[in-house]
């Protein structure tokens, strides 16, 4: 009995050393934790070192494990502006970027990555975006190919369902009413521009259905309830790819978001997660996330693998017209900058909510 306990006693001690050793990597869950499970964790010397820990969001327990003392997490996967505000307070370390893998022919990895770099806290992860879409065969005759066209009701008829949030709609008004792309932010940083955007989501007002939950827009597109919809790119290119459903994305005017991950200030396995951020990070392994999500990898020379690869996608199916990122569609793609939404978002939410009761 003695020693059926004592060994009892070892082996809860053993677990709960192991796992209070293990990599504590903080993200979103879903299909999308599950690719980074299958390309970062699985490929990684030490699969049983990883411990991927599901949360929703924002710096509220970041701030609270950091300013108290007790980190628990190492690594967590942020939103651009996360990533830049919680740089900013100390909440996450600065990384000596000498560290991390060069592209195939040398290229520093930061030179690599496909936006520019916003501080040293920051590993490259992702885009995704918000993009239109609509069902094939919805539309006889022309089909819808612009950012224009989603907010031409008259031309291509139908309901269009847009979020619940201005974030991507603004940028996107504008672009349909003809502002070039460089020039988008500048624009809404005038009022007349702000009047300009609600004067094109106007024109869809009466056509509108809203949707708050990421499954909705294909609910809705399917349904035939809109002939087309704003939605997550990851969303659409999961179904067509996976579900066999004929989707067609409209990428033009699509507003892409960045994805980063970031090491935690006081990380209690620092050195073993600044390995794991090496490995996440390199080209190879960015290249193989995109054969489980059609979210693009940030660094240019991951393409070059993915391409040389095709069909890339796990189920043999090829990827790259279904990357956000590639560079075909780049010159009409509208890279969300998150520092205007810190300034004018507030704003900017209060108007769009307002519309949307009117």
């Amino acid at each position: 009995m003695k020693t059926t306990l004592k060994l009892t006693l070892l082996a809860s001690v053993v677990a709960a050393t192991s796992a209070a050793q293990a990599v504590n990597i903080v993200s979103w869950g879903g299909a999308y934790t599950a690719s980074q499970q299958k390309a970062y964790q699985e490929t990684y010397k030490d699969p049983d070192s990883i411990n991927f820990i599901n949360y929703n969001g924002g710096l509220g327990e970041v701030r609270t494990q950091v300013e108290s003392g007790n980190v628990t997490w190492d690594i967590v996967d942020v939103l651009p502006d996360q990533a830049r505000t919680g740089c900013d307070e100390g909440l996450f370390e600065e990384l000596d970027r000498s560290i991390f893998t060069p592209a195939a022919d040398g290229t520093s990895m930061d030179d690599d990555i496909m936006v520019e770099v916003p501080n040293d806290c920051v590993v490259p992860q992702i885009f995704w975006s918000y993009v239109p879409f609509y069902e094939e065969g919805t539309f006889q005759g022309a089909q819808p190919e612009t950012i224009a066209d989603f907010f031409n009701v008259k031309k291509f008829p139908g309901k269009r369902g847009i979020h619940t949030w201005p974030q991507a709609l603004i940028e996107m008004a504008l672009a349909a009413d003809g502002v070039a792309i460089k020039d988008i932010y500048k624009v809404m940083s005038t009022d007349e521009g702000i009047d300009r955007a609600f004067a094109m989501l106007d024109k869809i007002k009466d056509h509108a259905v809203f949707w708050s939950s990421g499954a909705k827009p294909l609910e809705l597109v399917k349904s035939g309830e809109v002939s087309m919809s704003i939605a997550y790119n990851g969303r659409i290119g999961a179904a067509v790819l996976s579900e066999g459903e004929k989707f067609v994305t409209v990428w033009d005017g699509q507003v892409l978001e960045e994805e980063w991950l970031v090491l935690m200030k006081g990380a209690p396995n620092r050195e073993a997660a600044l390995e794991f951020l090496v490995h996440a990070s390199s080209p190879a392994s960015q290249a193989e996330q995109a054969k489980y999500i059609n979210y693009g990898p940030m660094r240019a020379s991951a393409f070059e693998i993915m391409a040389s690869g095709e069909p890339w996608f796990h189920n043999g199916k090829t990827i790259m017209e279904h990357m956000p990122n590639r560079p075909e569609v780049m010159a009409r793609s509208i890279i969300a900058n998150p520092d205007w939404w810190a300034d004018y978002g507030d704003s900017i939410t209060e108007r769009y909510t307002a519309w949307m009761g009117q």
